[in-house]
This record gives C-alpha cells, sequence and structure tokens, in this order.
C-alpha cells in the first residue's frame, strides 16, 4: 500500500482516538497526557497494522474493531489511574501477569497455568507437527498418484467426518480395549519419570537420558495426538493438493521434468515450496480448531492439561480460571499465526512479512 496512504490513515486513527479519550477524560475531570498518549499510539499500531495487513476484509475489519475497543478501554483505566481514583483493579492486576485467584483451587491463575500448560503444549505441538506429516502425505501421495493413496485418503476422509470426541473414543476401544497396543489415559505408567526442566516430557525424558519414558510419552500422545490431528490434515492437505495440481502444469515444471528429473525430485526442488504458501495460511486456520479439540480431547484421555483444568472450573462457575486459559489460547493462536506469515515470506520471496 502506498506510503502516503498509510500516514493518512495512521494520523487520522490517531487523531480520533486521541480526541475521543482527550474530551471524555477533561469531562471527567481525568487526563494524563502521556498516558493517554501511550493507550492511543496502542490503538494505532494495532489498527494501521490490521489495515495494511495481508489478508480478506472481514479479517482486517474484526482485527481492526478489537484493537479499537479494547485500546479505548485501556487508555480510560490509564485516565482514571493516573488521578489516583476510579481505576478498574482488574485491569491493573492484568497488565501485571495477575489473573486473580481461582475460586476451585484458591491459588494463583497464572500458578495453576504454569503447572497446566506444559501437557497441553506438549499434545498440541504434537497434534500439529502430526497434522502437517498427514497432510503433506495425504496431498503428495494424490497428487503424484502412490499405490495405496485412494484408500489412505479414504480413511482420512472418513475420520476428519467424525466429530473429535467420537475419534478419540474410538481409539481408545480398538487400539486400546480390543488390540492392547496403545495406552488411553494420562501421560506415561512410569512412577519414576523426570518432571522437568520444561516439563514437556518427551523433552525432559531426552535430557535425562531415559529411553523408557521417552518410547512410553510418545505411546501416550498417539491416540489423543491423531485424534486432534486428522481434521486439520485433511483441511490442510486438500488445500495443498490444489495447489500442487495447478503447480505442475506451470512452464518450469515442464522444464525440469525435460532435463530428466524425476517425479519426486520435481516435487520436492520445484513444486513444493511454490506450492506452500496457501497452505500455511490453512495451517494458521487450522490452529484455533485445533485448540478447541484439545480441550475436549484432555477430558476423554484424562490428560492433566488446561483442558481438563478448565472443563473442572466451568461446573463451579470459576470464572478467573476460565477467563485465563481462554486469554492464553487467544495469545497462543495470535503467535502461531504471526509465525505462520513469517515462514510465508520465508517460503515465496514475493510476500513481505
Amino acid at each position: 500500500m502506498n506510503f502516503a496512504i498509510v500516514s493518512a490513515a495512521s494520523l487520522a486513527i490517531l487523531t480520533v482516538v486521541y480526541g475521543a479519550t482527550f474530551l471524555i477524560g477533561r469531562r471527567i475531570g481525568r487526563y494524563n497526557v502521556v498516558d493517554v498518549t501511550w493507550g492511543a499510539s496502542f490503538v494505532v499500531v494495532a489498527a494501521v497494522a490490521a489495515i495494511v495487513g495481508d489478508g480478506d476484509l472481514f479479517r482486517r475489519l474484526l482485527l481492526l474493531a478489537l484493537t479499537a475497543v479494547w485500546g479505548l478501554r485501556l487508555a480510560w483505566h490509564m485516565v482514571g489511574k493516573s488521578a489516583g481514583k476510579g481505576e478498574d483493579p482488574r485491569y491493573d492486576k492484568l497488565l501485571h501477569g495477575d489473573f486473580g485467584t481461582s475460586y476451585r483451587t484458591r491459588r494463583g491463575v497464572g500458578t495453576d497455568i504454569v503447572t497446566f500448560l506444559p501437557a497441553t503444549a506438549e499434545l498440541a505441538l504434537f497434534g500439529l507437527g502430526l497434522a502437517i506429516v498427514l497432510a503433506m502425505l495425504f496431498a503428495v501421495a494424490t497428487t503424484l498418484r502412490w499405490p495405496g493413496a485412494p484408500a489412505f485418503r479414504l480413511l482420512l476422509l472418513a475420520g476428519a467426518s467424525a466429530p473429535v470426541f467420537l475419534l478419540g473414543i474410538a481409539g481408545i476401544i480398538v487400539f486400546y480395549k480390543n488390540l492392547g497396543w496403545l495406552p488411553a489415559t494420562g501421560r506415561t505408567d512410569i512412577v519414576d519419570a523426570p518432571t522437568g526442566p520444561t516439563g514437556l516430557l518427551t523433552l525432559d525424558s531426552l535430557v535425562h537420558g531415559r529411553l523408557d519414558v521417552f518410547v512410553d510419552a510418545l505411546k501416550h500422545l498417539i491416540l489423543p495426538g491423531l485424534a486432534i490431528a486428522i481434521g486439520p490434515a485433511v483441511a490442510i492437505g486438500r488445500v495443498l493438493r490444489s495447489s500442487l495440481v495447478t503447480t505442475m502444469r506451470t512452464d518450469y515444471v515442464r522444464t525440469a521434468r525435460a532435463k530428466g528429473l524425476s517425479e519426486f525430485t520435481v516435487m520436492v526442488k520445484h513444486v513444493l515450496r511454490n506450492s506452500i504458501g496457501a497452505a500455511l495460511s490453512m495451517t494458521g486456520l487450522q490452529v484455533g480448531l485445533m485448540f478447541a479439540g484439545v480441550l475436549v480431547i484432555e477430558l476423554i484421555f484424562a490428560w492433566p492439561g488446561l483442558g481438563q483444568y478448565t472443563a473442572q472450573s466451568i461446573p463451579v462457575d470459576d470464572f478467573p480460571a476460565i477467563a485465563g486459559v481462554m486469554l492464553l489460547l487467544g495469545v497462543g493462536y495470535v503467535l502461531i499465526n504471526t509465525v505462520v506469515d513469517l515462514l510465508q515470506a520465508a517460503a515465496d520471496p514475493r510476500i513481505e512479512a
């Protein structure tokens, strides 16, 4: 977008936000130019990022509306705080990382999140990695028409058509109860498993040289990881396959084939990188659905993470705990999508980060 347009948009937003906050502060007798300017600047930066960033119009407008509402509320809070009266203690604590005390556990919500987050992070990362691997296999196998690709595609589509909780229950019945191949609950069956330093059991087991714990932790991850990965894998794989088919028809791919390169070499060196952009965008969108799946799957597999913590907090109306977890998941979603945008820029030099 033209620099002049960006500058004009920034100036317009700054004028509106700063002016509105100034008039409100003057009217209620609470005004501090430093605090208001800080709050207004926060809105300007976020709003301009929404206006000039990539993505569809709805996404930009939604981000702009959310940042404007929360930015104005935060500026109002700081205006009140500057006068030493009327400040909202909820926002003051939130700005200092204090989410309050859980009504159920009687501990700080931040402490509880630190305790339960590693288990959820490990499951979510494993599920995301598994989804990416399955999506790659789905796209490449169906594009190159590998033997068995139709059966693999049918199996994934059948799994994606079922809800997450049903996949989890079916996995327990088949692979735990009937076949006895995989465990059904918890993170490990080993009593003296290491608990630090990261809280990620697979990583901690390697740090302490406990291969038995590593293998056992992987076995416990397979069933819940598959349950949350199949749906996103199909969504990502179908987008990637469509991009692969389109790229395979380009002139530079025909040139690569004319040089005598194998189909697999052409796919890896010339097609995949030029087709990965749309799949990365879909991966970012699927992260939100994966978070929702993690919260449900943790209940089914008795996984000691944030999902189980939230499920136990809902019946007793533990609002601080629920709000803290939801805020954390929202921040995680934003961060992961930021990483996706950076990966898109790295994969395609035509896209500016």
